[in-house]
């Protein structure tokens, strides 16, 4: 079945479609090789390449080449149909490869030859020795492009832009089938090519060599049809590997962005440019106080993994030939927006300079408060924010487990901006982190050690030791499937639940996507404490309670909270405590629902509620109304804003005294009212805002009715309009509160396991605080220190939604603004509503220190990695993403109306000169 069998002589007056242009497929027809009308794409390739004579891999590429150009010659319309069904031979004419006139114009579209345009070919060519003997007439490759040249010359304004492209796959191919001689002096018989039109012959050398091929069997067409798939799908494998792990981004971007394939590929994360210096301002505290709170634990166990076992993971990318960096590199975590810190502040100048804390003014370091507390390391180098949780325990069964790994309240409260190179870094002011990126890439992280071959084996080497038993290895496996398991069905069982509810305005709920800088937190804590606790504690049925994180908002400055009555955007929550431990209860802390143990052991959870209490009062400071000297009147201590950093960063930071002071009377005409005088003033100090508390003061700030201010309603709308579910068990009586705090409004829940969100969290966390103090036997005079008893855990008696309007000092520090964050900077914010920009991108990118903020311009492109904020469309706003309200845009005469809260300003001028005042508060 291997003997050439040779090809019966057939009569070349066989019928070509004049719609074959193609001099050598007519040929082929018309000698009967292939048929006319449609030949499968094999057989096409697999013929002309039998046509050149070539073998081994030079055949296979003269194979290539021809089914590329096969595939697209009856034009891109019929690229599927060609794939399945082959080249459609007579339909060519109007094709891309068709020049339509604006070629050699020696066949006519009536496929009827000109013999002038033979002629024509022939005088642009010279005499040649035929190899065979003798001589004859021809042209060479330089000479067949002067040809083709002259041919576009010649169609003028007809010629397409492709054409150039097309000289090379027509003439030229034609010299390389059917030319003789080599080299230079390869050349194409005009004898050649008058036969080839005219009689749709092959010269017989051609013939000669199509003749001789073998005819394969059917079983060896069908086992080179199998090889050729074998091939073709380790070549697409090879080409998927490599773009996955070369340019996992550009793949990420080209698939469904709601599909499987796309959540196998980590998120796009932004470039870190290299930082030529960094400085952390003086806000009263010392170094050992701010490195204490940027990794002291409040008990949490934010990631599904031991602390070891984080420590042992990969990056979740795929490298062809070299093992990818860990996932704790704080190289890596720094493109999610942390901050890199030092392993500790004990430790030389240079290092300490390194990581911005070095002391830029030289003044006297602020006394220390947290040497008195439980030291707060951090061995590994771990970006700001992330703590180690050691002594953990399970608080349902009572067994010692292994340390775990959180984020602390540094991680969304410690902020730092970019300017040329330049790091400008301060504790309270909100991050620029990206929570929803490191969940993903962190599970991941988990599911690339599970299932790329030798990733598990390199991560039980780290936390096992590489002399680990196989069964010690097995086990490790299993229990870090099981984590992956429940991660995967929760991210599913969330999506479902998501998917099948709607909104309070009636609209399908979905995510909204937080980038860098915002977090659902009131939405998140709500997932957290009422379903995926209630899950990890065993108790199923409750993942109703989840709801869409549809309500983002920007991280709230936290210095001189301690001293607001209300701390919250929507001033929601007075209790300090309640306020921090619900706060570490959503970020994962282990708490223990579950009926299955002894009763006693209810609400036992692992938030350390002492840290909590010492993170509050090293905020807070000394009190006010009682400074060290009466003289010098009352002023806030513990941590304070940060100063206009024009010390650091040159001239464009140079404040401008006359704008200054032009910017002060605008204040006080326009902003003083709803955000009180500045905080250095008598004015602000003996406001009628002031409330007794306690032996003391809270400042109890002025809130706006949402209908007035009509900036986006979500957020102050979560606690109030969301419902939870909660276990008949967990007897969860919110009219506790009542008999706790002697509340001013009622408490009472209508249903006894239905519960508005606020009631139902503001008596979980009660329970939980209570719980711990029990277990703990704190004494009585401790427990009050700790609940700090004169502000109480009870609703705002506010009658609506509102929002707090906060004294404005480091304002400057706080872009992007408004709640949610959706105006990139102060002059924006000073602009009218409906001028706003609906879109921007955030990440890391460079502050302006002229529009106090983020510099935008229209339609900008994120780069890599950034998150672009988007209001959507006015039919299709996105939940959440509001730009209006609280605009400037009354004018003279006119009244007053939702959503503005001043005048129009003069000109630019004017808004520039309040910016300059707000620089200095």
């Amino acid at each position: 079945m291997h003997d050439p069998v040779s090809k019966p002589p057939l009569d070349p007056s066989i019928q070509v479609s004049p719609n074959n242009p193609c001099p050598f497929l007519r040929g082929l027809v018309g000698e009967g090789f292939v048929e006319g009308g449609t030949v499968p794409l094999g057989k096409l390739s697999e013929t002309i390449a039998n046509a050149t004579g070539e073998t081994g891999l030079k055949k296979a590429s003269a194979r290539l080449q021809v089914r590329g150009v096969a595939l697209i010659a009856n034009g891109l319309g019929h690229i599927l149909k060609s794939i399945f069904s082959g080249a459609q031979l007579d339909a060519l004419r109007g094709g891309p490869l068709d020049k339509r006139g604006a070629g050699s114009r020696i066949l006519g579209v009536d496929g009827k030859v000109n013999e002038g345009e033979i002629a024509r070919f022939a005088s642009f060519g010279r005499t040649y020795t035929d190899p065979n003997g003798g001589s004859e007439l021809g042209l060479n490759a330089s000479e067949i492009e002067i040809f083709m040249r002259d041919n576009l010359k010649r169609a003028g304004s007809a010629a397409r832009w492709y054409y150039p492209l097309l000289m090379k796959f027509e003439w030229p191919i034609l010299l390389k089938l059917i030319g003789k001689g080599t080299g230079e002096d390869r050349y194409l018989g005009v004898a050649d090519v008058r036969t080839l039109f005219n009689e749709r012959q092959l010269p017989a050398r051609i013939n000669q060599r199509l003749v001789s091929q073998p005819i394969l069997s059917t079983c060896q067409r069908v086992v080179r049809g199998a090889l050729k798939l074998a091939a073709l799908l380790i070549a697409i494998g090879l080409v998927t590997l490599v773009a996955v792990a070369e340019f996992p981004n550009q793949v990420r971007a080209v698939l469904p962005q709601k599909g499987l394939l796309v959540n196998l590929l980590p998120p796009p994360l932004p470039a870190v440019p290299e930082t030529k210096a960094a400085f952390w301002l003086e806000q009263n505290w010392s170094l050992k106080d701010r490195h204490w709170f940027h990794h002291a634990s409040q008990g949490t166990a934010t990631f599904p993994v031991p602390y070891e076992w984080f420590m042992a993971l990969e990056q979740p990318r795929l490298h062809l030939f070299s093992k990818p960096g860990m996932i704790k590199e704080s190289a890596y975590l720094e493109r999610f927006g942390f901050i890199p810190s030092p392993q500790s502040v004990q430790t030389d100048t240079t290092t300490l300079r390194r990581f911005g804390y070095a002391n830029v003014y030289e003044t006297t370091q602020a006394p220390d408060w947290s040497t008195r507390w439980t030291p707060a390391e951090n061995v590994d180098g771990l970006p700001v924010g992330f703590a180690r949780m050691t002594g953990v325990v399970d608080p349902a069964t009572g067994r010692r487990e292994e340390d775990k790994i959180g984020l602390t309240c540094a991680a969304c409260h410690t902020g730092q901006i970019h300017y040329q190179g330049v790091d400008v870094r301060f504790d309270g002011g909100p991050a620029m982190t990206d929570l929803k990126k490191l969940e993903l890439s962190t599970g991941l992280s988990i599911a690339y050690t599970l299932y790329v071959p030798f990733r598990f084996q390199r991560f039980a080497d780290r936390v096992l030791g590489p002399d680990a038993s196989k069964t010690d290895r097995a086990a490790l496996k299993q229990k870090l499937s099981a984590i992956g398991t429940f991660l995967i069905d929760w991210a599913k069982t969330q999506q479902k639940t998501v998917e099948s509810k709607k909104t309070w305005n009636g609209r399908q709920q979905q995510d909204t996507e937080e980038g860098f800088g915002r977090l659902d937190a009131l939405n998140r804590i709500g997932n957290q404490v009422f379903s995926q606790d209630l899950a990890l504690s065993g108790i199923k049925g409750f993942e109703k309670n989840l709801h869409a994180q549809d309500a983002p908002v920007s991280y709230p400055a936290i210095w001189t909270v301690p001293w607001f009555k209300f701390a919250q955007y929507d001033a929601s929550i007075e209790q300090p405590l309640i306020r921090n431990a619900g706060e570490a209860l959503g970020v994962t802390a282990l708490l223990n629902l579950s009926d299955a143990y002894p009763e006693d052991r209810l609400w036992r959870s692992s938030v350390n509620i002492r840290t909590l209490g010492w993170i509050e009062d090293m905020l807070r400071g000394p009190d006010p109304f009682k400074p060290a000297d009466p003289s010098a009147g009352p002023k806030f201590g513990g941590l304070l804003a940060p100063k206009w950093p024009s010390q650091i960063l040159g001239d464009a930071w140079r404040l401008k005294p006359d704008r200054v002071e032009r910017g002060r009377a605008i204040y006080a005409e326009m902003c003083s009212g709803c955000h009180l005088p500045a905080i250095d003033t008598p004015a602000f100090w003996s406001s009628k805002h002031w409330e007794p508390s306690g032996d003391s003061k809270v400042l109890n700030a002025v809130t706006i009715p949402l209908k007035e201010i009509n900036t986006d309603p979500e957020q102050s709308l979560v606690l109030s309009n969301r419902i939870v579910d909660v276990p008949g068990f967990l007897k969860v009586n919110t009219a506790d509160l009542q008999t706790w705090w002697q509340c001013d409004i009622p408490t009472a829940s209508k249903s006894p396991n239905e519960m508005v969100y606020a009631l139902g969290l503001m008596t979980v966390v009660d329970l939980v605080a209570r719980k711990w103090m029990d277990d703990e036997k704190v004494p009585d005079a401790e427990r009050a220190k700790i609940w700090n008893l004169a502000r109480k855990n009870c609703l705002n008696p506010a009658p609506d939604p509102r929002y707090r309007a906060r004294p404005l000092n480091g304002i400057w520090a706080t872009a992007p603004y408004l709640h949610n964050g959706s105006v990139p900077s102060l002059y924006w914010l000073l602009k009218p509503a409906s001028e706003r920009p609906t879109k921007f991108c955030m990440g890391r990118r460079d502050y302006d220190p002229v529009t106090v903020g983020f510099a935008v311009t229209a339609d900008e492109t994120c780069k890599t990695g950034e998150t672009q904020f988007s209001a959507g469309s006015e039919k299709d706003p996105i939940q959440g993403n509001s730009v209006l309200g609280h605009s400037f845009e009354r004018r003279e005469g006119e009244p007053k109306r939702d959503g503005v809260i001043g005048r129009m300003f003069k000109d630019d001028a004017e808004r520039y000169d309040l910016i300059e005042y707000l620089k200095t508060l």
